[in-house]
């Protein structure tokens, strides 16, 4: 691992190796070590992926455990999300496979012609949830779709003043004294018309924008862009602090770690970052880099979980889940010093 190792105060190659599974193999053989692989097609067919592909449905989608209930909620869509977490970010699958072409196509069936994805607050905004997704499409070859683009400029049509974007829907911010129960029945009702309510002076979710930035960090334009950075400006400036929103607010969900990526943590906000070619110098990334060679443990692995809210026993049933995230700080780390290698 050259000059990864000496970063750590113990070697994760051992039990990457030793302990992982052959996808676990493959990926620490070709990511950090640079060896020469077969091609990934293997992969595909082992029976772990084989039995998320047949539950695939005739429109591309996944089931869901509603079924067909009569709900603003498009269940079908959080299912194909879910399932392309693993498809895509665990096994790399790409649109070279006719299953990820149909599911994109259903995906971008539920694309409104406003831009974004549509479905899962119902008729209501969601761009934490459409970045997400384009994140998942544009790992799978498709960031030079037209639907993409447009998907992009509506993200950009959601920021708040601050470059940032809110956890939750932007359309509803402004509507004075919301229930919890008129919220409940926005974000699920079918009925409900979309709301516009913008309030663009509140402050950004790091939460959200988390999840928002994403879809930009993959991106080979839009990474680079004014707008990916002041937003990645935002996010890091948020490392252990309180979020501005009330979900996902306490400082300890930055601890709390999972792999496919799902919520905004310290783990999947330093891999958008390093992926933007963002500088290890950084005062707040430094800051988080320490924090995980402080933090790693005496077999080379990382915690699921450092959080006193979000406890999470380190076990047989978590050790698969440790390698993958062991895997994902290891990608972020060699990223972040092979970009200080080439600026020295």
């Amino acid at each position: 691992m050259g000059f990864l190792t000496p970063k750590f105060k113990y070697d994760p190659l051992k039990s990457l190796l030793e302990l992982g599974d052959e996808v676990i193999v493959y990926f620490t053989r070709r990511d950090l070590l640079d060896e020469k692989v077969s091609p990934i097609h293997h992969i595909w067919d082992l029976p772990e992926v084989q039995i998320i592909l047949q539950k695939q449905l005739d429109d591309g989608s996944w089931p869901s455990k509603y079924g067909n209930k009569q709900t603003g909620v498009k269940y079908s869509l959080i299912e194909t999300w879910k399932a392309l977490r693993f498809l895509v970010q665990q096994y790399e699958m790409d649109n070279t496979h006719p299953a990820i072409q149909m599911a994109a196509e259903y995906i971008f069936s539920c694309q409104t012609d406003e831009g974004d994805i549509r479905g899962i607050l119902a008729n209501q905004y969601a761009p934490y949830y459409t970045g997400v997704i384009m994140y998942l499409l544009i790992m799978a070859s498709y960031q030079h779709d037209p639907r993409i683009k447009k998907g992009f400029q509506w993200l950009l049509d959601m920021r708040q003043y601050d470059g940032g974007w809110v956890i939750g829907s932007p359309g509803i911010i402004g509507i004075p004294n919301l229930s919890r129960n008129e919220l409940n029945d926005l974000t699920s009702n079918r009925n409900r018309e979309t709301f516009r309510v913008f309030d663009r002076s509140k402050p950004f979710s790091a939460a959200g924008t988390g999840m928002v930035l994403r879809a930009f960090s993959v991106h080979p334009t839009y990474r680079r862009s004014e707008a990916a950075l002041t937003a990645a400006s935002l996010l890091k400036s948020k490392f252990f602090k309180k979020d501005n929103w009330a979900s996902y607010q306490h400082p300890d969900n930055w601890i709390r770690f999972q792999y496919p990526f799902w919520w905004t943590n310290l783990v999947s906000a330093l891999d958008s970052l390093s992926l933007m070619g963002l500088s290890s110098d950084d005062p707040n990334i430094k800051k988080a880099l320490k924090w995980l060679i402080e933090h790693q443990q005496h077999d080379g692995l990382w915690k699921v979980s450092y959080s006193k809210i979000h406890k999470s026993p380190d076990n047989d049933r978590t050790l698969n889940s440790r390698l993958w995230i062991t895997l994902a700080i290891c990608r972020i780390f060699k990223r972040f010093y092979q970009i200080e290698n080439k600026r020295n």
